[in-house]
């Protein structure tokens, strides 16, 4: 039988923000994951669900929490920096009782001063991540037979939030993205893609057109976290 969903919130900036939780209330350990950013997001949210589930008969409790602006917050977007998400990733951090962190991508670039073991999955920075939006965004303008530059859309947002990928974003969002890299720490476990020692077995699924699941992956990463997580304490 598969594990039921728990339908959690936590509190933030006067906010009640949702999570989505897997497992036992009463776990020893909790991670909460912090998933990638804006559309890289999307793209692997069914991965990273798949891997709760495998995680709650392991007795491991898993947490995901949504960003402010994002998926069912009724916060705005262009409000938000990745300085205000390290503060609510940390808010739901205590509020829920994690025990431990687990990163993909650019979720590394919000766990802030959260003082918890941090599982890493291939860490983005967050200059590439906005090289990316705005090539996306350059391209569709150019087949909608617009112009626009990297420099350019970074200007217009300093006269109002710029839409990339799908996010309406506010100049000091764009200006933490491109001056921002995950921390290092001797708390971080930093894992790649692959088959050898600190290595899942998985595809690159943020890089794909369209939101996709890989069971395999989900499996890889339950087992990666659960001996991670009862090795390192919390």
């Amino acid at each position: 039988m598969s594990a039921s969903p728990a339908h959690l919130h936590y509190e933030f900036a006067g906010q009640r923000e949702y999570c989505l939780g897997y497992g036992d209330a009463a776990a020893a350990r909790t991670i909460l994951f912090i998933p990638p950013l804006f559309d890289e997001m999307n793209r692997t949210r069914a991965m990273l669900v798949g891997a709760m589930r495998e995680l709650a008969p392991r007795g491991v409790r898993s947490l995901l929490p949504d960003l402010p602006g994002c998926n069912e917050s009724t916060a705005s977007i262009t409000t938000q920096t990745l300085e205000s998400w390290r503060a609510a990733m940390a808010a739901a951090a205590e509020q829920l009782g994690a025990t431990h962190i687990a990163t993909l991508r650019g979720g590394a670039l919000v766990v802030g001063d959260i003082a918890l073991p941090e599982w890493r999955l291939v860490p983005a920075k967050g200059a590439s991540l906005l090289k990316t939006m705005l090539r996306t965004r350059i391209a569709a303008d150019k087949e909608a037979g617009k112009v626009s530059t990297a420099d350019g859309l970074l200007a217009e947002a300093n006269a109002h939030p710029v839409e990339l990928a799908g996010y309406t974003l506010s100049a000091a969002m764009l200006f933490s993205l491109e001056h921002s890299d995950a921390a290092t720490s001797a708390r971080v476990r930093e894992v790649t893609l692959g088959d050898g020692t600190d290595a899942v077995v998985g595809t690159p699924l943020w890089f794909r057109a369209e939101p996709q699941s890989d069971a395999t992956m989900s499996v890889a990463i339950a087992a990666d976290l659960d001996r991670w997580s009862a090795s390192c304490g919390g």
